[in-house]
């Protein structure tokens, strides 16, 4: 019996979401095991709305248990994502497939770039790419494209960029997960236009946003629960909520502190510390501060990390724990397998952190501050506790 794993972050669950667990499961998958970011995510915001809410999407259309990937690898660079999150499939023990979404679909093709990034000549062309001043994604498809063109081109899509991560995160952990590409159907990433039912998170997510329909988006059980989060005052969050803190955050923090945050690089703290002296709102924030070199995801993300005390050596290796998020009877199956079979232990409940190691609790305490700051950026401000008290969700 096959078991793949699919990692997400389901902001919120949509067709697209639904139909790549439905082709998981025809290529004889009969457990989905989902890797679901928490809190915030990797554009460097806050999540739409809870996780275990999120959770519940998933399992409800096809998933038989999802575990949390937490804040400090969910909201990351793409590489330290990957690894975090497969990092988790490998360690339950239970999980042979890795399925994935992707442009090309072409599994051979995302290894042979997946090498090419790792390729000495690619490396020292990236590095010299860098001080052009353009950003890394464009520095590293320019470096690959002197070596291949064809698999440069893999590393222009969004989605295949991820993937090819994915792949390097298999090599990397020396990982048997075997990868399954299912080949990514309508919208592209971020589009704002939907293509026969199929749209990006980010489209549902403006509509949600601006109080238009999004029903045609998602499969109906989905569309349900997130009408009840935003009727409970539980949905959207939305980071412009946390506008004054996280530039309170900045002023009072200094260069050295913010180097100390993760993807930090050719001085980018001090055009942060710079831009926070004169910006009155995010968005001036992020305008002040970007450049051909700094993204605005990274920017985010940075941000994010320090507003959130995460620092450089929180997301090295790969999570200290599984926390379970929810499961279904097949879930179940897994997770009494995995009691033998995981390298890892497995988090149900507030309790269970207290017997782990001081890394583990280290972690933790970053997803209870998490939940606390999310819970500030909802419609109706929540008290803090959301990581432990919110239930597990058994479907």
């Amino acid at each position: 019996m096959s078991t793949a794993g699919i990692v997400a972050e389901y902001n919120p669950f949509h067709n697209g979401h639904a139909y790549h667990i439905t082709r998981t499961r025809e290529n004889g998958a009969s457990a989905v095991v989902c890797v679901m970011s928490s809190w915030f995510v990797q554009r460097g915001e806050t999540a739409l709305m809870h996780p275990n809410a999120r959770a519940r999407m998933a399992l409800m259309n096809g998933a038989d248990l999802v575990v949390s990937l937490p804040v400090p690898w969910a909201c990351a660079a793409a590489q330290t994502f990957a690894r975090g999150a497969v990092g988790l499939l490998d360690a339950m023990g239970c999980v042979d497939t890795l399925s994935f979404g992707s442009e090309c679909a072409d599994v051979a093709l995302l290894r042979a770039a997946s090498r090419a990034v790792d390729d000495y000549t690619v490396r020292e062309s990236l590095r010299a790419n860098l001080l052009s001043g353009v950003s890394f994604a464009s520095a590293r498809q320019r470096a690959v494209e002197e070596l291949d063109t064809r698999v440069a081109s893999v590393l222009s899509s969004p989605n295949d960029t991820l993937a090819v991560e994915y792949i390097r995160a298999i090599d990397t952990l020396k990982s048997e997960l075997a990868p399954f590409a299912v080949r990514r159907e309508g919208a592209g990433h971020d589009s704002g236009e939907a293509v026969n039912s199929f749209a990006s998170a980010s489209l549902i997510r403006t509509r949600v946003r601006e109080g238009e329909d999004f029903d045609d988006l998602m499969p109906e059980n989905a569309a349900a629960i997130l009408k009840t989060e935003i009727e409970a005052g539980r949905a959207p969050a939305d980071i412009r909520a946390l506008e004054k803190a996280i530039l309170a955050c900045l002023r009072v923090s200094t260069p050295e502190r913010i180097a100390a945050v993760p993807d930090i690089s050719e001085g980018l703290e001090n055009r942060i510390y710079s831009a926070s002296r004169s910006a009155s709102s995010l968005e001036e924030l992020y305008s002040l501060t970007k450049t051909k070199r700094y993204s605005h995801a990274r920017i985010r993300r940075v941000i994010a990390a320090l507003l959130l005390g995460i620092e450089a050596s929180d997301c090295e290796g790969i999570p200290p724990y599984i926390r379970v998020l929810g499961f279904n009877a097949i879930g179940r199956e897994k997770l009494r397998a995995m009691r033998s079979t995981a390298k890892l232990p497995i988090v149900m409940r507030a309790a269970d952190i207290k017997k782990l190691n001081d890394r583990a609790k280290h972690i933790s305490a970053i997803e209870e501050r998490a939940a606390d700051l999310f819970s500030l950026a909802l419609p109706s401000i929540m008290p803090c506790g959301a990581e432990y008290t919110d239930e597990i969700s058994i479907i």
